[in-house]
């Protein structure tokens, strides 16, 4: 009875390893993190700037951004009057975060007034190192601060 459990046990062993080599042959596609979507309106309420926390399994870059809140969204580099820049490279298992003072989106002419709470779309485009494109949908909510500085320091009003 001994011999006829080894036997069966081997069986499922070798099933088991030729599984996992076939898995470890095909190729994967990069998984994409994209957490705490946020946005801030500015003290005149016509433009917004939008941030994220943006990670990449395998690398990939941010090439476009998209929302139906604004008339223009584009992507800017860090500080008050920071110039488009056209994608943002993720690199391979590295967090890159879109938070004031650094990249950023800016909203222009916004399809309306946003206040506290209210959510808006935002559709990120992103490309692998294979040319594959991958779109994300998120709802980033109006706020003051992000969500993690409010969970570390309390809410502010």
């Amino acid at each position: 009875m001994a011999d006829m459990y080894k036997c069966y046990d081997s069986v499922w062993h070798r099933i088991a390893l030729g599984l996992a080599a076939m898995l470890i042959a095909t190729d994967a596609a990069a998984i994409l993190v994209v957490s705490e979507p946020w946005v801030r309106v500015s003290p005149k309420a016509h433009s917004a700037e939008g941030y994220v926390t943006l990670r990449s399994t395998e690398g990939a870059t941010l090439v476009g951004v998209r929302t139906d809140a604004a008339a223009r969204i584009e992507i800017r580099k860090p500080g008050t009057t920071g110039a488009s820049i056209g994608e943002i490279k993720l690199p391979a298992g590295e967090t890159v975060m879109l938070a004031p003072g650094a990249q950023k989106f800016v909203l222009s002419n916004l399809s309306h007034p946003l206040k506290l709470g209210d959510r808006i779309g935002i559709d990120l485009t992103f490309m692998g190192a294979d040319g594959e494109r991958q779109q994300v949908h998120v709802n980033a909510e109006v706020r003051l601060h992000s969500p993690t500085d409010d969970h570390m320091h309390g809410h502010r009003h």
